[in-house]
């Protein structure tokens, strides 16, 4: 697949979207960042430890483990991952403002081919 691709795959994905704008608003604890995007949509934690890592590894996203009794994790957004979950924010209010546009194309184009 091509590197390109893949790097958009994983900041557009179902959760990579709701990763990065939750962590635009500040730093979040693993079960913090799990209940905010509970939210909008359940999680697993193997799904959102996956999401985690591949974020991480594209440099989006910086995990910071402390040496602490019980361990705490933080995450936060790279700078490189700021920019990505800006745009991706940008997209996600662009999609709630036309909304109702949408769903109007979506009605016109299901009775034509009901039609036909």
């Amino acid at each position: 697949m091509c590197p390109y691709r893949l790097v958009l795959e994983h900041v557009t994905s179902r959760w990579g979207v709701l990763v990065l704008i939750h962590l635009l608003e500040r730093p979040h604890r693993f079960s913090e960042l799990r209940r905010a995007i509970g939210e909008v949509r359940p999680v697993s934690e193997k799904m959102l430890t996956q999401t985690l890592q591949t974020l991480e590894r594209d440099g989006m996203i910086h995990r910071d483990a402390k040496p602490v009794i019980p361990p705490r994790v933080d995450y936060s957004l790279t700078d490189l991952g700021r920019e990505a979950a800006e745009q991706v924010r940008g997209l996600a209010e662009w999609t709630v403002r036309r909304m109702g546009e949408v769903s109007e194309a979506r009605e016109r184009y299901d009775s034509e081919k009901a039609r036909s």
